[in-house]
């Protein structure tokens, strides 16, 4: 089973609320799930949110839309995640975060599609970088993620899930999949007010939520 885990919380530092903010009659958190579910590499998607009193909201908007909602430390984001996954016995683990509105379901089929394919410990678009940010997606075995959770001790390794894998590339077996053109320099990701107006400017200009990194590029180059 190939379990989509996305991560999402009220407090961040520097765009606080950034996951609700408005676009087309939902928030920015609803538009992402909507764009994921377009996936057909996917089994099941849950959105894993901390135990913080911020984070209600996140739970009471997804469960009226039948999502379900996992949520766990705050600080520890790697146990949450580690966590989240044992509910589902999941074969791999697909991480998407929450601040990726614009993310291609295309994108994230040809990532698991190449992990499964090399049969590959971690597999992702982001080692090296040649999508624009915002378009990130990694995918790894239940056992690889087992294993990070059960080695990594550090803090940073500890707030960020793969962080381990980035440091120790040699102990996994790791593939990654390349765009055509670097692009790595082109940001749609969401941080800032900046950002926010940025993404809602592209989401707007399209009638529904089914195109692809090409339409967004050839619509805004």
């Amino acid at each position: 089973m190939r379990l989509a885990i996305i991560q999402a919380r009220m407090s961040s530092s520097r765009l606080p609320g950034k996951v609700l903010k408005p676009v087309k009659n939902m928030t920015m958190l609803e538009y992402e799930l909507e764009r994921v579910k377009q996936s057909v590499e996917i089994d099941k998607i849950v959105v894993a949110t901390s135990d913080d009193a911020s984070d209600n909201i996140i739970e009471e908007i997804l469960s009226r839309k039948y999502i379900d909602v996992y949520r766990g430390s705050l600080n520890n984001v790697l146990e949450r995640f580690y966590k989240c996954s044992l509910n589902y016995n999941p074969d791999h683990v697909i991480r998407i975060t929450a601040d990726c509105p614009l993310i291609d379901p295309k994108i994230i089929d040809a990532v698991i599609k190449l992990h499964l394919e090399s049969d590959a410990d971690y597999t992702s678009n982001v080692l090296p970088r040649t999508f624009p940010d915002g378009l990130d997606i990694e995918v790894m075995k239940f056992s690889t993620l087992e294993k990070v959770y059960n080695c990594a001790r550090e803090q940073d390794e500890i707030e960020h899930v793969t962080k381990y894998i980035h440091k120790y590339p040699n102990k996994f077996k790791i593939s990654n999949l390349k765009y055509h053109t670097d692009l790595s320099n082109v940001r749609w990701t969401l941080d800032t007010l900046e950002d926010y107006e940025k993404l809602k400017q592209i989401i707007e200009s399209f009638e529904n939520n089914t195109f692809c990194l090409e339409d967004i590029i050839t619509k805004f180059k």
